[in-house]
């Protein structure tokens, strides 16, 4: 069978058996943050990599009690893009309190990230039990996840909450509006200042890349150029596809090549097969490179 995933989309005539590789729990490399910290219950303690729901045992934070709109927040270092959230509430008592939480994400620290879009409500949670929550549209783009529970009087406990998201990547570049996770956000417009492109500085050699996090085996990519402005500078894009992480993992085999772009918006390269973790797209002189949409036609390569 065929699957997508991280935004690669699948390609039907290509048949393969495999094992779904799961997406890593990206919360436990990141830094986390609360709005005040009882003693023993720091935010950290919620991204520990345990389960363990009883407080006394040390591996929950906890904010203070009775507080205006409590948060905790996990910086995840860079833009991911975050396909569920698992939380898991307390066991031993007041698994009510995290009834009505928010579970926010963003690239903004407006409000301590509180005010980034929401990707789900928690109604409520039984004792000691991991609920998992799909953002809305199946991803959210961020680098700060916030857990938020709004109103007077409150108090935040989390026993665990994991982040399972992929990372895209850029060489320097415009992070507002040309983030690289644009690039696989889905959407197809062509219009940078729609927020659906990435876009780079001027640089040599500018480059983005995409880590699959598995072996695959690419039959094909496809690239959408930005249709308001500025096609051509996407001339001479190669589009390297391997396994090594060295030099941004720009020195992986070609794929192919766009030599240039002339009237054309969407452009796809035959990979004929190619097997690789990485893929990137770089252009190989000094220049800006941004796209629209990136699309990768494949699938786990064969697990011996």
């Amino acid at each position: 069978s065929v699957h997508s995933v991280f935004g690669i989309k699948p390609n039907q005539s290509v048949r393969f058996c495999f094992q779904v590789h799961p997406l890593p729990n990206v919360a436990m490399k990141g830094g986390a943050a609360q709005s005040s910290t009882l003693p023993f219950a720091a935010a950290s303690r919620a991204v520990d990599g345990r389960r363990d729901s009883f407080y006394s045992a040390g591996f929950c934070s906890h904010t203070a009690e009775n507080e205006a709109g409590p948060w905790w927040r996990v910086d995840l270092r860079r833009t991911h893009i975050v396909r569920f959230v698992k939380v898991t509430n307390r066991g031993d008592c007041c698994a009510e309190r995290l009834d009505g939480a928010e579970i926010r994400i963003g690239n903004s620290l407006e409000n301590n990230g509180n005010n980034n879009p929401r990707c789900a409500s928690i109604s409520h949670i039984r004792a000691g039990k991991t609920n998992t929550y799909h953002c809305a549209g199946g991803s959210m783009d961020g680098r700060f996840v916030n857990v938020v529970i709004p109103g007077e009087r409150k108090t935040l406990t989390l026993c665990e909450v994991e982040v399972y998201a992929t990372p895209t990547g850029q060489s320097w570049g415009l992070s507002i509006f040309g983030g690289s996770h644009h690039a696989v956000g889905g959407c197809r417009s062509g219009q940078y200042w729609g927020i659906c492109c990435s876009e780079t500085f001027l640089q040599v050699k500018p480059w983005w890349h995409l880590d699959l996090l598995a072996v695959h085996k690419f039959s094909a990519v496809r690239i959408l150029n930005r249709r308001d402005c500025c096609a051509t500078w996407l001339n001479d894009a190669e589009i390297r596809i391997g396994n090594s992480d060295s030099r941004y993992r720009t020195t992986n085999p070609r794929c192919g090549s766009i030599s240039s772009t002339g009237d054309t918006s969407t452009f796809t390269l035959d990979c004929a097969g190619m097997e690789g973790r990485y893929v990137a797209v770089v252009i190989p002189k000094f220049g800006m490179l941004t796209m629209c949409e990136f699309e990768a036609f494949a699938s786990l390569a064969d697990i011996l």
